[in-house]
């Protein structure tokens, strides 16, 4: 659309009322999403996690398979020394040869406990590794089943979605062009600043959409009039008239339908 020139105050006030009508729909439709994303993205960071620390306990537990294969080897060499000690003690030509070799053995055999002791200690620190990957391996199932049903539910709800999304902000943009610059910053403005992104509103009762102050009747006549841009003293919103609004909803509502 061209950007209006010298607009008339109601043209204005029609134009940022027809912007916050399409910029209240966008909101809808990412209210439903909800918090959908970050909970896909926080089940992904939990398997990914998980995953990670599985991967991480297995490899913990071949580590310790290695240390267990290498103290098996200490004891058959420690095995070997005493064979070889007790063969030499049969030879021995002195008591001092004879009690240096029982020494010798003496230290394998400790050897031998040492190593008994500590591969008793890793296959218990093995079983414990296996019992925990077995839980993480449950709960990582349970997260896997958990993301599938979310990002199923994230899908069909952009699939649904997301081409009148973009449409949407096609005509939000549209929209602004024909609104001076001014005037868009300021319903930025008060758009970020309040309630559910409401920065236009009807007078609903007597008061300002959503609010429960009233307005001075000399006000809503003025409002009526559409002369001039009032905003609610006490919100900032920008207000427009029921009839004003009623229109608006109407013609936007049809190009919704279209959309």
């Amino acid at each position: 659309m061209a950007k209006k020139k010298d607009s008339t105050v109601e043209e204005k006030l029609r134009a940022l009322y027809d912007l916050q009508l399409i910029d209240s729909r966008v909101d809808e439709i990412r209210n439903v999403r909800g918090e959908l994303p970050l909970e896909v993205q926080d089940l992904e960071d939990d398997v990914q996690g998980l995953k990670t620390r599985v991967d991480k306990l297995k490899t913990d537990v071949e580590t310790i398979n290695f240390e267990i294969a290498a103290k098996k080897n200490l004891i058959e060499e420690s095995k070997a020394l005493i064979k070889k000690y007790s063969e030499q003690q049969k030879n021995v030509r002195n008591s001092r040869e004879f009690n240096s070799l029982s020494k010798e053995v003496e230290f394998q055999e400790l050897e031998i406990q040492l190593a008994e002791k500590n591969i008793k200690e890793f296959k218990a620190q093995i079983e414990q590794k296996k019992e925990v990957i077995a839980e993480t391996k449950e709960k990582l199932t349970e997260r896997e089943g958990h993301l599938k049903h979310k990002k199923g539910e994230l899908d069909a709800i952009l699939a649904e979605t997301e081409k009148e999304e973009k449409a949407l902000l096609k005509k939000s943009e549209e929209f602004e062009e024909q609104i001076d610059e001014r005037l868009v910053n300021a319903y930025k403005r008060i758009r970020h600043n309040v309630k559910n992104g409401l920065a236009v509103v009807p007078v609903e009762r007597g008061a300002s959409g959503g609010s429960f102050f009233t307005i001075p009747p000399q006000v809503q006549v003025e409002i009526a009039s559409r002369k001039k841009i009032i905003t609610d003293e006490h919100s900032g919103r920008i207000l427009v008239d029921p009839l004003l609004a009623e229109e608006e909803q109407e013609k936007m509502q049809s190009m919704f339908s279209k959309l």
